[in-house]
């Protein structure tokens, strides 16, 4: 089985590279664009054949792609004549983490049993960016499994509050104290 691409590799390369040239924002556009591009299966299939040649490659990619600057064309020509063009997108995830941690920015992963409205997402932002002293950004999802209460992933921390969690350690403290030791 061939080795698969690191895609953090490559976002730590363009990240050092937009630091030095100071277009972390530019990089942050070109790598959308790119990630859109190949987001049509079609065109996707296209850049990944074998049958059609790399200058015709190259040329299709420049012209979807338009105005984006030329070491970024030149990353994603890399990346078609490796075969890896696929993990575009998980490039531009880790870029943009690279990104948010540089301005000092977290991203959190909430799971709540109901949906959150925008108030208690901003509130929810402000509580956990005190506890870890970061500025958060939520991505949030809906778990109705969780019961009730928050599961909060910031960084390396899981913060589970949830009712699920809590009574299944009141379970176990309850199954505890009937034994004789």
């Amino acid at each position: 089985m061939p080795k698969r691409a690191n895609p953090r590799r490559y976002a730590r390369a363009v990240y050092e590279i937009a630091l030095e040239t100071k277009t972390l924002e530019r990089w942050q556009t070109d790598l959308q664009k790119t990630v859109g591009a190949i987001s049509d299966a079609d065109f996707l299939a296209a850049l990944e054949s074998p049958k059609i040649r790399f200058d015709k490659k190259s040329q299709l990619l420049a012209e979807r792609l338009g105005s984006v600057s030329p070491v970024a064309l030149n990353l994603a020509r890399l990346l078609i004549v490796k075969n890896e063009i696929g993990i575009i997108g998980e490039i531009a995830a880790e870029y943009q983490r690279l990104v948010d941690a540089y301005h000092g920015i977290q991203q959190a992963k909430v799971v709540t049993a109901v949906p959150i409205d925008a108030k208690d997402k901003e509130k929810l932002a402000e509580d956990l960016g005190a506890l870890v002293d970061s500025k958060i950004v939520i991505e949030s999802r809906v778990d109705p499994e969780i019961l009730g209460g928050v599961i909060a992933r910031v960084g390396g921390k899981l913060l589970d509050g949830s009712t699920r969690s809590k009574l299944m350690a009141l379970k176990r403290a309850l199954a505890g104290t009937g034994r004789k030791t």
